[in-house]
């Protein structure tokens, strides 16, 4: 397996080419489950972990934060820190809901205190809210990397007229400015990033970090015609295969994953890894065991033939 390191837009931050998702941690995947999974992802290679201070409220008993609290856990049981690429967001937490310049400060620092760490690398603001103006956003964005809690910053779930005007307000008053964008992209949604809100990443040098890379488990081809699935997320991932685009993309996954003795969920995965400005799709695993599939997009290219038919039966 290979350390490969790829530049995160323009951040001067080197990330593996598979962000690994904390949303299952402290949910469908308990702290030893957690600890063994991102043990792993660091073994094979891996630095970039992406969580949410929301993670994992939808939970009944949950509060919110449960996904931090086990990185920062495992942060300090291993004393990686300096080693790891930390990506959390902002926004959705039951007790810091919306961008409020006050808001985003105290969401900040109760995620500086789960993860137990004095920075956060990449800092989402993970639903736009529209009823705060862009300028108050960015405005305390900046001011948590002038104090250094954050280094970079970044948005997800953003319209493209909303997107510019932040960018366009951070050039324009010399304040620091998104770099990544983390968009919902994959196989089977496309028209949820392509068009104006790529146009506009691409123009301003971000980089993509799609999430639900895998369509909820869909494209990783355990869900077929009469198959059950045990997963929290099987309703969802399943309807794909009432679409006729659904059933075209697993023919196509299949004949590329066949060629290239590949798992199906690598070729999907590649599939995104390739497309213009993605740098790293975000795919989140239970087990050690769901793992290796997901890291082996670091040393799977796939030709412009292979791309081609994907792109092509994901129309």
């Amino acid at each position: 397996m290979t350390s490969a390191r790829i530049p995160l837009g323009t951040s001067g931050l080197q990330v593996f080419p598979l962000a690994l998702g904390g949303n299952v941690f402290g949910w469908t995947a308990d702290e030893e489950q957690s600890f063994a999974v991102l043990d792993a992802y660091v073994a094979a290679g891996g630095n970039f972990i992406d969580t949410a201070d929301a993670y994992s409220a939808w939970v009944e008993g949950n509060r919110g934060g449960e996904s931090e609290t086990v990185i920062g856990k495992w942060l300090a049981s291993r004393s990686n820190r300096s080693d790891i690429v930390v990506a959390t967001k902002a926004g959705a937490h039951p007790d810091f809901r919306g961008l409020s310049a006050g808001t985003i400060k105290g969401a900040a620092e109760a995620s500086l205190r789960r993860l137990g760490t004095d920075h956060i690398d990449l800092y989402y603001t993970h639903f736009d809210d529209e009823t705060v103006p862009v300028e108050e956003i960015i405005t305390a964005l900046d001011q948590l990397v002038k104090d250094g809690k954050v280094r970079h910053i970044a948005a997800s779930n953003i319209s493209p007229e909303r997107l510019a005007a932040s960018l366009a307000f951070s050039e324009r008053e010399g304040l620091a400015r998104y770099v990544a964008l983390q968009p919902h992209y994959n196989l089977v949604s496309r028209d949820t990033y392509e068009g104006a809100l790529q146009d506009t990443a691409a123009a301003a040098g971000l980089a993509a970090v799609p999430y639900y890379a895998l369509a909820s488990g869909f494209l990783t081809g355990k869900y077929r015609p009469g198959a059950t699935v045990d997963s929290a997320r099987s309703a969802k991932a399943g309807g794909h295969l009432e679409s006729e685009r659904g059933r075209k993309v697993l023919a196509a996954l299949d004949q590329v994953a066949g060629e290239r003795n590949a798992e199906i969920a690598t070729v999907a995965l590649a599939w995104l890894a390739a497309r213009p400005t993605v740098a790293a799709p975000i795919a989140s695993a239970r087990t050690v065991e769901q793992l290796p599939a997901l890291v082996a997009v670091a040393d799977l290219r796939l030709t412009d033939r292979e791309l081609a038919l994907l792109t092509e039966a994901s129309a």
